[in-house]
């Protein structure tokens, strides 16, 4: 067995493992330092938005010569608008302009094809208008509303509110981060972002119903016993799933990065960026929240309970009981070691020989002399 697998086995058993909720307060703090950044990205730097939302054309051209820079240069010039180039993994060019209407789409491919010395016929234009893109965005609101209602409710019938709550509370947080890393990056919100946005979505809760429903069995009962807490359950629940969360996210976000690394970064093509980078940043994020929040903040929310809070009471007063127990026993072993005087100090204690009979060190090495 692998070493990662046997951390996951001994983990799995309640062998080992990281106090997650006892240092709650400490990813709480993580996450709203991470969010507030996210936020104030959001308000300083704002989200570049692609033609689809704002309107505007989109030029590809064949394979040329000409570098991008060139081409922001040129298409600059002919619109009088700022102009985002791409490079194509053909070899060829992708020039996107904003806010233009027609003629003037038709007025900047001619002189694009002037300039880089394409026939005009080979420069593919396609127009968007912003009507479009408002539409676009208006669906993914309303789908975004619908969906978090669903898993409210099913959350709610299938485990309980708190549950519910706290998986909103790591989807919102999620979503939050994701679109504030989209700003500070300054990577352009076209239709792939949106698709990525929905996805970790759904990777998101699930990895958080697998916490949950490991909370939901080993907490059967728990009234019952006077050894565990709720919080020390939560924390065996995220323990026992550590390991799997970790394979699976790491799983996913291997082919993310290699279209976000190589697709994006090397063959230069457009919507892998926007995809691969809402999808890497939402399912790392998605991980985190279902280990660092969701769980502790149904802890939290649980041990309010009154029922939870007597029985934390009764489990606390009987670890400190045995542990009073504990401190005394050691004085009472030391007083009755100390009247045995005749007995040396490297004896070996009664009952450590063979088959429990008394160690006996009286003429140690020497014969007993009975012999017959």
């Amino acid at each position: 067995m692998s070493k990662l697998g046997n951390l996951g086995a001994r983990l799995y058993r309640g062998e080992v493992g990281y106090d997650f909720i006892g240092k709650r307060k400490i990813w709480y703090g993580v996450s709203i330092l991470i969010t507030i950044t996210a936020i104030l990205g959001l308000s300083v730097r704002g989200l570049n938005m692609g033609i689809e939302f704002e309107g505007g054309a989109t030029f590809t051209t064949p394979k040329t010569s000409v570098s991008a820079e060139k081409a922001e240069e040129y298409a600059t010039e002919a619109s009088g608008h700022a102009a985002t180039v791409q490079e194509l993994g053909t070899g060829g060019l992708r020039i996107q302009v904003a806010g233009i209407d027609t003629g003037e789409s038709d007025k900047i491919k001619a002189e694009l094809s002037q300039e880089m010395g394409i026939p005009a016929d080979k420069i593919n234009a396609e127009l968007v208008g912003p009507s479009w893109g408002q539409s676009i965005a208006n669906k993914a609101w309303q789908g975004l509303a619908i969906f978090m209602v669903l898993v409210v409710i099913y959350l709610a019938i299938a485990f309980e509110w708190r549950m519910a709550l706290a998986a909103l509370v790591a989807l919102i947080h999620d979503i939050t981060i994701t679109v504030g890393i989209y700003a500070l990056v300054g990577f352009e919100v076209t239709q792939g972002t949106v698709i990525g946005l929905l996805t970790i979505l759904g990777y998101s809760l699930y990895d958080t119903v697998v916490v949950f429903d490991s909370l939901k069995e080993q907490t059967k009962g728990i009234e019952k016993q006077t050894r565990w807490t709720y919080s020390d359950i939560a924390n065996r629940s995220i323990n026992s799933t550590l390991v799997r969360s970790i394979n699976t996210t790491v799983v996913a976000l291997l082919p993310v990065a290699g279209l976000l690394f190589i697709g994006g970064g090397f063959l230069g093509a457009g919507m892998l960026n926007d995809i691969s980078l809402s999808l890497f940043v939402g399912l790392a994020a998605g991980a985190y929240s279902s280990i660092f929040i969701a769980t502790p903040l149904v802890a939290d929310l649980k041990e309010r309970d009154p029922k939870m809070k007597a029985l934390k009471k009764r489990v606390l007063a009987k670890r400190a009981a045995a542990a009073a127990q504990a401190d005394t026993a050691p004085a009472v072993v030391g007083h009755q070691a100390g009247t045995q005087q005749d007995e040396p100090e490297d004896a070996a204690p009664a009952g450590a020989g063979p088959r429990n009979q008394p160690a006996r060190n009286r003429g140690r090495g020497r014969p007993s002399g009975k012999r017959h």
